[in-house]
This record gives C-alpha cells, sequence and structure tokens, in this order.
C-alpha cells in the first residue's frame, strides 16, 4: 500500500477507485465500503484509494475535543487498512483552514485535480466539506460535470441497528468487548509500551506488563478484568488484563496490566498489542491482599476455561 502523507506531491493515480472518510476502527461497515472499493478497482483495472484525515476532524472543529475517544490510532487505520488490500491511501492534514474547504473546492480540488478519481464510493451517511454540507445527492447531482461516477453503500445493520463507531464506543465504555468484537470483525486492542509499575503484581504471583498508551484520545475500555490475547515480537500469548485504579492497594491513577500466561520475560521499554476477547469481571476493592490473590487465581482458572486451556 502506498502512502500519501502530503497532498502537495501526490500525482493523479491511474484508474482511481476512491472513498473518502475518517474510518475510525474500520469496523465492519467500514469494511463493506472498502470490499466495493476493491470489487470496482478490479473490474475497471485501477487503483482502489482511501482518503482519510488527521488528525480527527473533530479534534480540531469541535469544542468537545478533549473528549474525543478513538477506536483507532492513525498506526493502527494504516495497519488495518493495508491488511485489507487497499493499493493507496490518502492521509489529509486536516487543519482549521481546511475544514473550512466547501464541498464544490473538495471535489474539484481534491478529487478531481489531485487524484483523478473516476469513481468515488461513499457509505449511506457521508459528509464532507464545510460545515458537512456535502452528501450523496450532491454528489449526484454534480460528480458527471466533473468526470466521475459515484455509488452510495447502504447502511449496514447487526441485530437491526447500524453498525457505527459510535455504537462501538457504547459498548466498549460498559465493558462489552464480544459485541463490540461482532461490530469491529475483531477484537478491539491496545498497543503501548512496557514501563516499570511497582511491582505489586509480581510480589503477589502474578508478574504484570504495565502498558502505557502514547495516543490520549485512543478509547480504554470499562474499568475491569479481561481475557486476552496479546502479541509480543510476532509471537501470540494469552492471558488477562486489569483496568483501572487497583483499589485494594489504595491506587488512584490508572492503569492497564496485562499478566501473560507462561511468560516471565523482561519486555520493559517493548512494545505490545493486547486484544481484548471477553470481559471477567468489574474492578473490585478486597479486604486484603489474601482475598485479591484468591480472586486473581479464580480469574485465572475462569480465563484458561475460555481460552481452552485447562
Amino acid at each position: 500500500m502506498k502512502i500519501y502523507n502530503n497532498l502537495e506531491v501526490l500525482q493523479k493515480l491511474p484508474g482511481a477507485v476512491v472513498t473518502s472518510g475518517t474510518f475510525d476502527g474500520v469496523h465492519l461497515g467500514h469494511q463493506k465500503i472498502l470490499d466495493r472499493l476493491k470489487e470496482i478497482s478490479k473490474q475497471q483495472g485501477g487503483e482502489s484509494v482511501v482518503v482519510t484525515y488527521w488528525p480527527h476532524p473533530r479534534m480540531v472543529v469541535s469544542d468537545m475535543h478533549d473528549e474525543l475517544l478513538l477506536l483507532s490510532t492513525i498506526e493502527e487505520k494504516i495497519a488495518l487498512l493495508e491488511a485489507l488490500g487497499i493499493d493507496n491511501l490518502v492521509i489529509v492534514p486536516f487543519t482549521r483552514s481546511f475544514s473550512e474547504l466547501s464541498s464544490l473546492a473538495f471535489i474539484q480540488q481534491i478529487l478531481v485535480e489531485k487524484i483523478g478519481t473516476k469513481k468515488l464510493v461513499i457509505g449511506y451517511d457521508h459528509r464532507f466539506g464545510r460545515n458537512r454540507e456535502g452528501s450523496f445527492d450532491f454528489l449526484k447531482q454534480n460528480c458527471s460535470k466533473f468526470g466521475f461516477e459515484v455509488e452510495e453503500i447502504p447502511r449496514q445493520d447487526i441485530e437491526d441497528m447500524a453498525i457505527s463507531s459510535s455504537r462501538i464506543r457504547k459498548a466498549l465504555l460498559t465493558g462489552q468487548v464480544g459485541d463490540a468484537m461482532e461490530l469491529l470483525g475483531r477484537a478491539y486492542s491496545l498497543t503501548g509500551t512496557v514501563v516499570k509499575g511497582k511491582q505489586l503484581g509480581r510480589n503477589l504471583g502474578f508478574p504484570t506488563a504495565n502498558i502505557q498508551i502514547l495516543e490520549t484520545h485512543k478509547l480504554i475500555p470499562a474499568n475491569g478484568v479481561y481475557v486476552i490475547r496479546a502479541i509480543h515480537r510476532g509471537t501470540t500469548y494469552h492471558g488477562m488484563l486489569n483496568i483501572g485504579t487497583r483499589p485494594t492497594v489504595d491506587g488512584h491513577q490508572r492503569t492497564i496490566e496485562a499478566h501473560l500466561f507462561d511468560f516471565n520475560t523482561d519486555i520493559y521499554g517493548e512494545e505490545l498489542t493486547v486484544a481484548l476477547l471477553t470481559y471477567i469481571r468489574q474492578e473490585q476493592k478486597f479486604d486484603s491482599l489474601e482475598r485479591l490473590v484468591e480472586q486473581i487465581n479464580r480469574d485465572e482458572v475462569q480465563a484458561k476455561k475460555f481460552l481452552n486451556l485447562n
């Protein structure tokens, strides 16, 4: 996949079949659009092109930008799109001035002059241009004068509800990682750097990797204990993840700590990815460390049963 971070160096792409959007999470609804994009580009002998934006537009234009929670960092989005077989990714630097671009100017300057769009594929609720004024109807009325076709992908539902990034966020914030998985088409994951903690887990017989997430807007699911699949240096492991403040030891700062089964390697400073498979329980405050250890042992039994590791 070719990645373009600068519109100035972008030249028209041959037979460009294009879609545009934030694609936060690259969920199953997005994947339906991307599958159609690849199908058309293959039929027409052209190239698939995804136009996305970074930072997320809401970080720039919304007064509520501090509350924005992302399902995917830009690095995760790139990896997901590449894995899906997209030919070209155009990452438009989203600025205040870019947000003022009218829908007509966006079509002329970006889709036509920069990319050379031959066909545009968009989702049913896609909006673009200043104040989100551009729509599918607007495109249908104007695309012929610019020399490209447009196709709208209808809403994708699961259990009579639209697949959407906001629906996935709500599921994760209440610990419903199974529901999120069904909408994403994969387990929700967190990637970060392993940093030194207080060694409390090791002292209790359950060494943990304390994961620091660098992207401040990345969504961290509800506090509690999860069963996870972890990836370190290309190798897959399984274990448990605790998200929370560790109330039994009077913790206050929210942490993300992974305990990997049959793993006792020093990985401080290294990258670790954890995919959340199911939710075991809420975080609790216990009367003693002994009670906490007893519960962690029960959690491990439950996790291994879920993973068929017993």
